[in-house]
């Protein structure tokens, strides 16, 4: 019984992997991660370059005794906090639901 419950489970979770609406849904998630995860770490890269190799531009004063290097550092954690951001929006708009009806269908298959 178990093992025929798992059989169906797979062939429904195949049918919906290849369908229209799960290849869209991926499309979706990687058009907004990739670019995303390239531009964050391409930021985040030219904080450790200009650390290690521009060491006189990181230490111009910006205000008090606040530097560049001090302001890229701050920054990093509110570009996270910002991706994070328009993630989170994107998923709710775009992907939750789609994905939202394709786990019903599962579920409704998977459940007959």
């Amino acid at each position: 019984m178990a093992e025929r419950t798992t059989v169906r489970q797979d062939e429904t979770y195949a049918g919906i992997a290849r369908s229209e609406e799960f290849r869209g849904l991926r499309r979706r998630h990687r058009a907004f991660a990739f670019p995303w995860t390239i531009a964050f770490l391409a930021w985040y890269l030219l904080y450790v370059v200009c650390a290690n190799w521009a060491p006189g531009f990181m230490s111009t004063k910006v205000a008090g005794k606040i530097n560049v290097a001090l302001v890229f550092g701050l920054l990093q954690f509110l570009s996270t906090f910002v991706i994070a951001f328009l993630y989170s929006r994107h998923a709710r708009r775009r992907l939750d639901p789609v994905a939202t009806e394709l786990n019903a269908r599962y579920e409704k298959a998977v459940n007959q």
